[in-house]
């Protein structure tokens, strides 16, 4: 079942904040769904030891400023933050959620697969964790302790991605812990773009290898109203020029391992990015 069809490639203006807008009738026809694919979230042993998490770092900030000066309504994508979670939380984990600021998490709500039980009541779930998460600088201190109980770290996708997680210390320092320490980083879309914290200068992503959102196709959906201009920067090339290598061209809904890193393309990957996560840790936890 897809959204209606619908011609208006103009996007549509967000009440909210001065020339702010979502995304376009046609671009939510062509991009949005309201049930989502959730196949294979079938795990006959499940995690159950009680001990290892996911830390979620999720978008705090909803507007992103274009090239031409408007706003971009956005914040995490529903599907790329809620179907990888589906998938970790049949296999048995739990999470934290954390914002830079402790402020909630933002959502495209536009996106929101409505039609869909399963993804509701997953988001229902988790609705006051992530209306109330924890300070990012809180997190820091208590992994930089030792004897964190995270076993990855989850950066769900979404242009929210692209405020502030890409400059912050705080990312910075986490990204720097997961490396060191041998977790899993989960990434999809534009999530990837919070790696660039780790700075120009860091080595750590050296010749890996990621699926992630095209800059290309980022600089065509201003033309079906899914933006409402450019964007100032691409996140793409920043990723590249720290070392890493990005496999893809277009969106398939493609996924990659490279070690404990496991990327996917778009919102077409919230699945399968969400299986490889879920296998992946389980296969961890079950030989420890």
């Amino acid at each position: 079942m897809s959204t209606p069809q619908s011609s208006d490639m103009r996007p549509t203006p967000d009440p909210a904040e001065d020339n702010a807008f979502f995304p376009s009738p046609y671009s939510l026809s062509q991009f949005t769904a309201p049930v989502s694919d959730l196949s294979g979230a079938d795990y006959p042993r499940p995690y159950s030891g009680g001990r290892w998490k996911i830390l979620v770092i999720c978008a705090d900030e909803r507007y992103l400023r274009m090239e031409n000066g408007t706003m971009f309504s956005t914040g995490n994508h529903p599907v790329e933050t809620l179907l990888p979670l589906y998938h970790l939380d049949k296999a048995g984990f739990g999470f934290d959620f954390a914002t830079i600021s402790g402020y909630p998490a933002k959502f495209e709500l536009w996106a929101m697969p409505r039609q869909d039980p399963e993804v509701m009541g997953l988001f229902a779930k988790y609705a006051e964790a992530l209306k109330a998460p924890m300070k990012l600088r809180d997190v820091v201190a208590e992994v930089l302790e030792g004897g964190s109980d995270y076993i990855g770290v989850f950066i769900p996708g979404g242009h929210g991605a692209l405020i502030g997680l890409p400059e912050s210390a705080e990312v910075k320092t986490l990204l720097e812990w997961v490396a060191a320490e041998d977790k899993f980083l989960i990434s999809l879309c534009h999530g990837p773009a919070a790696f660039l914290a780790v700075g120009k200068d860091s080595t750590i992503y050296k010749g890996r290898k990621i699926v992630a959102f095209p800059d290309a196709m980022d600089a065509q959906t201003p033309e079906i109203g899914y933006m409402p201009g450019h964007l100032t920067w691409k996140f793409g090339e920043e990723l590249q020029a720290i070392g890493f290598e990005i496999l893809n061209e277009g969106i398939s809904g493609q996924v990659h391992k490279d070690g404990k890193i496991l990327t996917g393309d778009s919102p077409l990957a919230g699945n399968g990015l969400g299986k490889l996560a879920a296998t992946e840790l389980l296969a961890e936890v079950h030989k420890k």
